[in-house]
């Protein structure tokens, strides 16, 4: 935790202080140590919050680009009788959770029940095998409604009638006569990802993958009859910062 109260006043962990639990109320002893991110820790163990993970210097520069007063913001469960920290709460009222590590499905539908206003930006770093392959059209461009997108890292095309999809049903490419005028996007792309984490792909709540450099990118899902097209959406750090600080 990056917070608790020292004197009734929202503080930072420094050495030799202790505090209190900004949610349960029980004391807390800041960790100042030369290797750990320095944090609050509960003197005894204690069940605050289920949902908690170690934090991270990823969480803490996130967290840095809100305001003091948007961060760790603690609400009541009722029907798990415990209290949850909101890595970001803004006066806007979005909670932006900051996920480094892996989260179980039911977890994750949890939090999104809990927080009606939810975004996830997920530590993509971590992932394994995730690659962005190849720059497509817009999945919503009207000129391809009568097309259903197919594939994963490479893109093909299927013919539909708008009501159902034929699985034997020949696929092309883009660059088939009947879609070469379709333009490529420069913001929409497939990727390969050869162990996923299946929870995000359930979630409802928007989800952000930080690669690291200047941009997210937004998992996106495009209903169609046969079966959903996963893909990702570019957005820059700056226009999501823009949009939530």
């Amino acid at each position: 935790m990056q917070y608790a109260l020292v004197n009734g006043i929202k503080s930072e962990p420094k050495k030799g202080l202790t505090g209190v639990c900004i949610g349960c109320g029980n004391q807390m002893i800041a960790k100042c140590g030369p290797v750990k991110l320095h944090h609050w820790a509960h003197c005894v163990n204690v069940q605050c919050d289920s949902w908690w993970e170690t934090e991270t210097e990823w969480h803490r520069q996130w967290k840095s680009h809100f305001q003091e007063e948007e961060r760790e913001q603690t609400f009541y469960d009722e029907q798990l009788q415990e209290y949850h920290r909101a890595d970001v709460y803004t006066t806007g009222g979005i909670t932006i959770e900051f996920q480094n590590s892996p989260i179980a499905l039911e977890e994750l539908l949890s939090r999104e029940r809990f927080y009606t206003q939810l975004v996830w930006v997920v530590n993509g770093l971590k992932f394994k095998g995730f690659n962005v392959t190849e720059a497509i059209p817009n999945p919503r461009e009207t000129a391809l409604k009568d097309y259903e997108f197919t594939g994963t890292s490479h893109l093909a095309f299927r013919k539909t009638d708008g009501r159902s999809a034929d699985a034997a049903a020949q696929t092309i490419s883009i660059r088939h006569p009947s879609l070469r005028h379709i333009k490529i996007s420069s913001k929409h792309f497939t990727f390969s990802w050869r162990h996923p984490h299946m929870g995000w792909y359930s979630a409802e709540a928007p989800v952000f993958i930080d690669t690291g450099g200047h941009f997210l990118y937004w998992l996106r899902v495009f209903k169609q009859h046969s079966e959903d097209f996963y893909y990702l959406q570019i957005v820059s750090k700056k226009d999501f910062l823009d949009k939530y600080c």
